[in-house]
């Protein structure tokens, strides 16, 4: 369970976040991402370079107000920190010990959303729908 949730966790948010119109959704992502690269500034363990991690992170967040691939390089960006985080023993949650491991498997899900251009899965299914019902009208009766 500790793959697999992690995993679905980064799909829902990927669903939910289908339903932020664009361009909101778009800033809305750079926002949410940039506040989790300063998530292990209270005591990740790396010292002066949580700071570093934090200002990179952020920096690419910015740039991703503007663009979807920078978004998703920042999530991969804190998917490398979450390791890091898991292999020194400084969870992203002091009470959790598997917390950064299971924020290193969510944040790639994000990440490859992200690199899709951050669609709308709602508008997807929705115009799936529509080219069935489309197709359906053209078909010949028999």
């Amino acid at each position: 369970m500790e793959f697999l949730l992690p995993i679905l966790i980064g799909a829902i948010y990927a669903v939910c976040m289908g339903l932020i119109r664009e361009p909101h959704r778009r800033r809305f992502n750079a926002m949410m991402v940039g506040g989790a690269g300063a998530a292990y500034l209270s005591g990740g363990g790396f010292g002066g370079w949580e700071i570093l991690g934090t200002a990179v992170i952020t920096y690419v967040a910015y740039r991703g107000l503007e663009s979807w691939s920078f978004i998703g390089i920042a999530w991969l960006l804190h998917t490398a920190w979450d390791v890091l985080h898991h292999l020194k023993g400084n969870p992203i949650l002091p009470f959790a010990h598997y917390s950064s491991f299971g924020c290193a498997l969510c944040d790639p899900v994000i990440a490859l959303w992200c690199f899709r251009g951050g669609p709308s899965w709602v508008s997807y299914v929705r115009s799936g729908m529509a080219r069935r019902r489309t197709a359906a009208a053209q078909t010949p009766p028999e």
